[in-house]
């Protein structure tokens, strides 16, 4: 069985299956499952919708900072990422020194099939069109940032322990090429 002393940040897009991965992964490794995005909720008070048209993007995204930062210095868990938070240098910073970073990677069409429609995610509001334009400007803006992960795990439409069974994998490999 997989065993680490080190956060296990997982990075992508809405949609990449940061949350359902997560949470099945932190079963299966015996951790607990952190929600960046619920996190922020806590701090804030607010829901991530509230907190945007309150503070707008800015203001989020340094308190997303801050929480990630004190995420990141805990004990070890699964930590599922807001989607944009591996963006910020002082996040990566951070995850660089405390955490193994896996990218879940996954295409527009596996992206757009799992966010359309959903109404709690307040960064792509719009209509199909603008969703899908959306998540391209999303893809060409952070992949850069994603790639700097220490792990990459294509996301398909697959069931969820699939892919759960991929990264675990993933994080053995790199685990025993010590590259931590």
């Amino acid at each position: 069985m997989l065993k680490t002393d080190k956060i296990i940040l997982l990075v992508g897009l809405m949609g990449s299956g940061k949350t359902s991965v997560g949470k099945r992964l932190a079963r299966k490794l015996n951790l607990p499952f952190v929600d960046g995005d619920q996190e922020v909720e806590k701090a804030s008070g607010l829901s991530l919708i509230d907190l945007l048209k309150c503070f707008g993007v800015e203001e989020y995204r340094a308190g997303e900072a801050r929480v990630m930062k004190r995420l990141l210095q805990g004990e070890p868990c699964v930590l599922a990422s807001g989607g944009g938070s591996f963006v910020a240098e002082q996040t990566r910073q951070y995850a660089k020194q405390n955490a193994i970073t896996v990218w879940l990677k996954a295409d527009i069409d596996v992206l757009y099939n799992r966010t359309a429609g959903r109404k709690h995610r307040p960064f792509l509001k719009g209509s199909d069109n603008e969703l899908k334009n959306k998540l391209e400007k999303y893809i060409h803006d952070e992949y850069p940032y994603y790639s700097e992960a220490d792990i990459i795990v294509e996301t398909r439409e697959e069931q969820v322990d699939m892919t759960v069974n991929r990264v675990i994998a993933a994080i053995q490999s790199f685990i025993e090429l010590g590259a931590k």
